[in-house]
């Protein structure tokens, strides 16, 4: 196991995960294109007490899909009935498109909302794992201005 893996790892476990251990390893991974991250993901988020946890949590979300560059579902949520379906509404009204954009000084997959003023960007843990942050208009979507830092798994 890589010592990136590693480090990520523990701070996914953290019971409070370090907003300055999440840049530093965000920093050290690898960027991807929009080819990379096409198909389904199951997602969770690190322990930082940010609000978005709570309300993905409420809305019981499952991940995200994304089946082409205009084609992504941000929220991909588990219903009363157990099914799993795009919750627009908890999107702000839409789904989303991917494009590559430069976060940070680096150019990345990143996840643009048809309706919400926020950016999800993306980059590489390994194959099979990202970690994201979204950022962008947070406090007219969540009354906070802090990013939100998240993982996706992919689903095979």
């Amino acid at each position: 196991m890589t010592d990136t893996r590693q480090r990520f790892d523990a701070l996914r476990q953290a019971d409070q995960a370090d907003v300055a251990e999440l840049e530093a390893l965000w920093a050290g991974l690898a960027t991807v294109t929009v080819e990379e991250v096409l198909g389904s993901w199951r997602g969770g988020d690190f322990a930082t007490g940010h609000v978005a946890s709570r309300v993905l949590q409420k809305v019981r979300w499952h991940g995200k899909r994304f089946d082409g560059p205009l084609a992504a579902v941000p929220l991909v949520c588990r219903g009363e009935d157990g099914e799993l379906y795009s919750n627009t509404e908890a999107a702000g009204g839409g789904e989303a498109s991917l494009w590559e954009v430069a976060f940070r000084g680096e150019v990345t997959a990143s996840m643009v909302y048809d309706r919400l003023p926020v950016v999800d960007h993306f980059k590489k843990v390994d194959d099979d794992t990202l970690m994201g942050v979204m950022n962008g208009k947070l406090e007219a979507a969540f009354g906070v201005t802090d990013p939100y830092y998240f993982w996706l798994e992919r689903e095979r």
